[in-house]
């Protein structure tokens, strides 16, 4: 589709300069040809611009699992507390982790995929224009991530979430030269701008089901009015709510299906 697009923007650019008085066709062209990437780009849970994670696969749904995330760390004041409870409660997640803060802070990175959990890649400066990055801007900024996360856990990242879910058809191609699968979610509780943990947790709970990726954030967390990280309240009664519905939380590296003839270790 995007190879489309380009042979018609080409093509229009082309009839623009051998026939000028035809341009508004040819921009109403490439005004149709920007439109679906765009809003494909626009829609974090969209698999149009290419593979995209928004629920784990059969084979976890088959076995009543469910997938944790949390993005925008490691955080020195919220992450260590997250990591107590989920230990508390024996439960292992996902952490997409933004390059720069892990750089920040190593050791408390390390600490999370030495506790049983996965660090994945969640960009390396999470920039608000990473949307309207380019094929080099695209490679730089995951594979410098890649880089240091890899160094930092001695194990390489698997998966990738755009900052804010956001990108555009440049990011497959990157994605597909690194092996890294693109994930976003099933269902999220919006905890980095709603303070009511009560309002977080029911649009977590609401038809909470097997294969549910759910997204949560122990960075750039909202606080409640007594100034506590909402995460915090949530997430007991969350875990609380999942275990009660006989659900499994695991990693997306242990939802990856495996290929025929491979062993599971």
């Amino acid at each position: 589709m995007v190879k489309t697009g380009l042979l018609l923007i080409a093509a229009s650019v082309t009839a623009i300069a051998i026939r000028p008085d035809i341009w508004p066709w040819a921009a109403a062209v490439i005004a149709l040809v920007h439109v679906p990437l765009t809003v494909a780009g626009l829609c974090p849970r969209c698999s149009l611009l290419g593979s995209n994670w928004t629920a784990l696969p059969q084979t976890s749904v088959a076995r009543g699992e469910i997938a944790l995330t949390f993005d925008d760390g490691p955080d020195p004041e919220v992450t260590p507390a997250v990591l107590d409870l989920l230990d508390r409660h024996g439960v292992k997640a996902t952490f997409f982790c933004i390059g720069e803060k892990a750089q920040r802070h190593p050791d408390l990175c390390k600490e999370i995929a030495e506790r049983g959990h996965a660090v994945e890649n969640h960009s390396m400066k999470h920039s608000h224009g990473f949307a309207l990055l380019l094929l080099g801007g695209y490679f730089s900024e995951l594979t410098a991530a890649q880089q240091l996360l890899t160094a930092i856990t001695g194990t390489r990242p698997r998966f990738f979430r755009a900052p804010a879910g956001l990108r555009n058809p440049l990011l497959d191609p990157v994605l597909n030269r690194l092996g890294l699968q693109l994930t976003s979610w099933t269902r999220r509780g919006f905890d980095t701008i709603e303070k009511d943990p009560q309002m977080v947790l029911a649009k977590l709970l609401n038809g909470l089901k097997a294969g549910d990726i759910l997204l949560l954030h122990d960075g750039n967390a909202a606080r409640t009015a007594a100034g506590r990280p909402v995460i915090l309240e949530v997430l007991p009664s969350l875990l609380d709510a999942v275990s009660a519905a006989k659900l499994r939380p695991v990693t997306l590296r242990e939802a990856l299906p495996i290929p025929a003839g491979e062993n599971a270790n």
